[in-house]
């Protein structure tokens, strides 16, 4: 493998024989596998490794931080300009409440959607196996592995085994 290559693309025709190779690199201890896929397959899911997901952390932070915000917002507003209107305290934290509420789900839904698009890496307009020509097949009918250069580099040969016969293995050249 050249020393540029983003790692090593392999091609298969139907599900079964990607199930199979993964299985294969999963018992290898292969942790940086990515397959692309023409639709959802359960199986394929649970056999391709994943890392926790840190979007909940962000959801958090920011519901608390907007709901935190629109309260003293709220409490600030109603101190320094006080409006006594039918005999109510000045601060009737019952009142705060919807407008707390709202602020904890949009700055919650802002933050999400930032941090899944940041977590991805999307919007990426070009990536590397993009420039292989099968890879346009990938959303019609064909089924995709995907390799990372510095698990694949450790032993060529041993990685080309674990693809197995029925793999059309490819350089991705970065």
């Amino acid at each position: 493998m050249s020393d540029h290559a983003q790692g090593l693309l392999a091609m298969y025709e139907s599900a079964e024989p990607l199930k199979a190779a993964l299985r294969r690199f999963r018992a290898a201890g292969f942790g940086r596998l990515q397959v692309y896929s023409p639709y959802s397959d359960d199986e394929i899911d649970e056999l391709t490794p994943g890392r926790p997901t840190r979007i909940g952390w962000v959801l958090f932070a920011a519901g608390i931080v907007g709901a935190v915000s629109a309260y003293l917002l709220q409490w600030y507003a109603c101190r320094n300009y006080t409006l006594n209107v039918g005999g109510r305290p000045i601060h009737s934290w019952p009142s705060y409440i919807p407008v707390t509420f709202e602020l904890t789900v949009l700055s919650a839904a802002l933050a999400g959607l930032a941090a899944l698009l940041w977590f991805c890496r999307l919007p990426r307009l070009d990536h590397p196996v993009f420039n292989d020509p099968r890879f346009l097949r990938a959303s019609q009918d064909r089924f995709f592995l995907c390799v990372d250069a510095d698990e694949a580099l450790t032993d060529r040969q041993r990685t080309l085994e674990l693809f197995g016969p029925e793999a059309d293995v490819r350089e991705v050249p970065s």
